[in-house]
């Protein structure tokens, strides 16, 4: 017999996996976060800010610059993934996230899903 927990209308076992990997996700986050913070200490404040700008702009300029349409439309999900977990991360990890996303993007002989392409 299953029994209900009446939050969100699923069971309670099924509840209790949900938070299970809601967790370990977050164990995991805060994990790569200490790494980080570990192999790249916070500067003293005295270091020079970069200037500011949002989300979209940075969207915008990405999808530009990308090396192909198919680049191009990659830009906007993984923006999206960056922008839901940057609150959560030190300010140079994030910066670093863009930078990795830039290079995918820049790569002219990067050809997403060209491989699966080949293995079938």
């Amino acid at each position: 017999m299953k029994h209900w927990n009446g939050q969100d209308g699923r069971p309670e076992n099924e509840q209790t996996a949900a938070n299970r990997a809601a967790v370990n996700r977050a164990i995991h986050l805060r994990r790569e976060i200490e790494a980080f913070e570990t192999r790249w200490p916070t500067p003293s404040p005295r270091g020079a800010s970069m200037p500011g700008f949002c989300w979209t702009q940075l969207e915008r300029q990405l999808t530009d610059l990308a090396a192909s349409p198919t680049q191009a439309d990659m830009v906007k999900p993984l923006i999206s993934a960056t922008r839901k977990l940057a609150a959560f991360k030190p300010p140079e990890m994030v910066m670093r996230e863009i930078l990795c996303i830039t290079w995918v993007l820049l790569d002219e002989n990067f050809h997403p899903g060209e491989a699966d392409a080949q293995m079938a």
